[in-house]
C-alpha cells in the first residue's frame, strides 16, 4: 500500500524529472545544462538518502563552531 510519504517521494521525483526535461528544452550552452543536471541529480540523491534515513542531516553550522 502506498503511504503518503511514499506518494510524496514519487511526486517529487516526477516533478524533478519534468524540470530536468524542461531544462533540456531551454536554448543555452550544453556545458551549463550538464552542470545544472549534475547538481540537481546530486541534490535529489542526497535528499532521497536523508528521506529514507540512510544519511543524517547535513548541518554545515556545526563545522563553523
Amino acid at each position: 500500500m502506498l503511504t503518503p510519504a511514499l506518494i510524496s517521494v514519487i511526486v517529487t521525483l516526477i516533478v524533478v524529472g519534468l524540470l530536468l526535461y524542461l531544462i533540456g528544452l531551454i536554448p543555452m550552452d550544453g556545458t551549463i545544462k550538464q552542470i545544472i543536471r549534475v547538481v540537481v541529480i546530486i541534490a535529489v540523491i542526497v535528499w532521497l538518502l536523508q528521506t529514507f534515513g540512510l544519511l543524517g542531516p547535513l548541518g554545515f553550522h556545526h563545522a563553523l563552531r
